[in-house]
């Protein structure tokens, strides 16, 4: 029997966090999975349906406007952020999943990029008109994600949006119990993407995860002003 996806992640994260590499195991797992010898548990074949759900709710129209989508992958969310007129950079910390997306998408009016969240290039800094946080900030230990919620906030430009889509941890449980990757994120870090200036909280909702009933996802959205 093949190995559970899930477990076969938190081993490779596991060998990265040993290493004191907490995200070079990105490119660990998208080699392994580009070599066959891994499944990358995340990566759908499609948008992020909570994403899809926002784009059919808001009616965002990205033409003339900018947009970045965080931890791309393989591409899926990045293509109907691209669909929907924005000029699109995706980008992912791994080498081997901006190739992936290349090759996926070979049409596409995405821009596939390597770059590193918590080190992000310096013009990008309050760039887009649109930005996507999907499932990134939680594939980073807790003691980083304080980081990485201030440097998703720094790609906002003025009057731009920002959509969080997480897992939703459990109320109350300790920093302690959570054995990730991921490492869900409590109410309380989705409202601190807040904390950056101008940046303010619209709208926040948590619902069902489709693949598994006991488990919630958060969907955030954030003005600029």
């Amino acid at each position: 029997m093949s190995e559970d996806p899930d477990v076969q992640t938190r081993r490779i994260a596991r060998a990265g966090l040993d290493r004191e590499d907490p995200t070079g195991w990105f490119e660990d797992l998208y080699s392994a999975a580009s070599e066959g010898r891994a499944v990358v548990p995340w990566d759908r074949g499609t948008a992020n349906p909570l994403l899809t759900e926002w784009f059919e709710a808001s009616e965002p129209n990205g033409n003339g406007k900018t947009a970045v989508v965080i931890g791309a992958g393989t591409g899926w969310d990045a293509e109907l952020v691209a669909d929907h007129g924005y000029q699109t950079t995706a980008f992912d910390i791994s080498p081997t999943a901006v190739d992936t997306a290349q090759r996926n998408h070979p049409d596409s009016q995405a821009q596939y990029v390597v770059a590193d969240l918590l080190n992000q290039p310096a013009d990008w800094h309050h760039a887009f008109d649109l930005v996507v946080e999907i499932y990134t900030v939680q594939a980073l230990p807790i003691s980083l994600q304080p980081t990485a919620v201030q440097r998703v906030g720094e790609l906002v430009g003025p009057g731009g949006t920002l959509v969080v889509i997480a897992s939703a941890r459990r109320e109350g449980q300790p920093d302690a119990e959570v054995e990730g990757p991921p490492w869900p994120l409590t109410r309380a870090t989705i409202e601190s993407f807040a904390a950056a200036p101008d940046l303010r909280l619209i709208e926040v909702d948590e619902s069902p995860s489709p693949s598994d009933p006991t488990a919630t996802r958060w969907r955030a959205e954030f003005l600029r002003d």
